[in-house]
């Protein structure tokens, strides 16, 4: 007698798990350098200048432990104070502007210009962004120079005498801000751009159907369907804002006095020219606590404001 032996075949779920095995490894092996170059050079900072604040460190000597007593320095020291001051008036200013001129030029050129003249706007507004900031600021500073600057030499030509734009708190303060718009708008400029693209035209035809043409489509069609994007942009530019360094710096050195001094400068300064490690890092955790804060309350208030199709 014979017996017939069968074996069971594989079924496609299992020789697909097979199949999918090596790939998943493939996968895990491209993404290995991101996620470690992100532990080392992101989270292990972020952690170490949470613990840092609450250590007195002068690079020299070990580090001992005192408590809330950086955070209480901070606070009490009046140089903290008008430099947060400053960063939050900075950032008032700065992103309206950033926010209103990246807006209008995209409605602009998104209505207004054939596709062949959106590319070059597109690239010419978003290049001073790829630019360093740095290198942009001190070449501002020979143009807003009081006495051999481009500007005062231009303002010249009809009458207005040399305006002294960075020896005085709101000439400099001007200044900076305007330098900072204008190497930040382009980025908020495409993500308007982007939006203004996704709303069909067949809106705006029934807008104009009902009557709201000129600035009304804009305020009671425009506004409401590029809400997501204005969110988005909103935010990015609020925590870029909160952060800025270059500008400040290499334009005015935070002065006259401590008109232009800001956050991320006193942060510099705490560590890298009195090496106190510890207060820089509890200036750096209250500035990351404030940015946390606008952007949780900028989420909260999304809820009421911005409209998704």
């Amino acid at each position: 007698m014979s017996t017939a032996t069968s074996i069971r075949p594989r079924t496609r779920s299992a020789a697909a798990k097979d199949e999918r095995h090596p790939q998943r490894w493939l996968a895990w092996a491209f993404l290995a350098p991101t996620v470690v170059g992100m532990g080392l050079f992101t989270l292990l900072p972020i952690v170490a200048s949470l613990a840092l604040a609450f250590f007195r460190w002068d690079i020299i000597s070990p580090p001992t432990f005192v408590g809330f007593d950086n955070f209480a320095e901070v606070v009490q020291d009046p140089t903290v104070r008008v430099s947060f001051l400053n960063t939050i008036m900075f950032v008032i200013v700065a992103v309206a502007l950033q926010l209103g001129v990246a807006l209008a030029l995209a409605i602009m050129v998104q209505e207004k210009l054939p596709a062949w003249l959106r590319v070059f706007f597109r690239s010419a507004f978003f290049f001073p962004l790829i630019l360093s900031a740095a290198s942009v600021s001190i070449f501002m500073r020979y143009l807003f120079n009081e006495q051999f600057g481009v500007v005062n030499w231009l303002l010249s030509f009809v009458g207005i005498p040399a305006v002294p734009w960075l020896t005085t708190p709101g000439g400099s303060a001007a200044v900076v801000i305007l330098v900072y718009v204008w190497q930040n708008f382009g980025f908020s400029f495409l993500l308007f751009i982007g939006g203004l693209a996704s709303i069909p035209n067949e809106t705006y035809e029934a807008a104009a159907l009902d009557g709201a043409t000129g600035l009304r489509k804009h305020l009671h069609v425009t506004l409401p369907l590029l809400s997501p994007t204005t969110l988005v942009a909103s935010v990015m530019a609020i925590i870029n804002a909160l952060q800025v360094f270059d500008q400040p710096y290499v334009l005015t050195r935070g002065g006259p006095g401590d008109s232009t001094r800001t956050a991320v400068m006193v942060i510099f300064e705490s560590a890298f020219q009195r090496l106190e490690f510890g207060q820089a890092s509890a200036i750096g955790v209250i500035l990351t606590i404030i940015i946390l804060a606008i952007t949780a309350a900028q989420l909260r208030l999304s809820k009421r404001f911005v409209f998704y199709q």
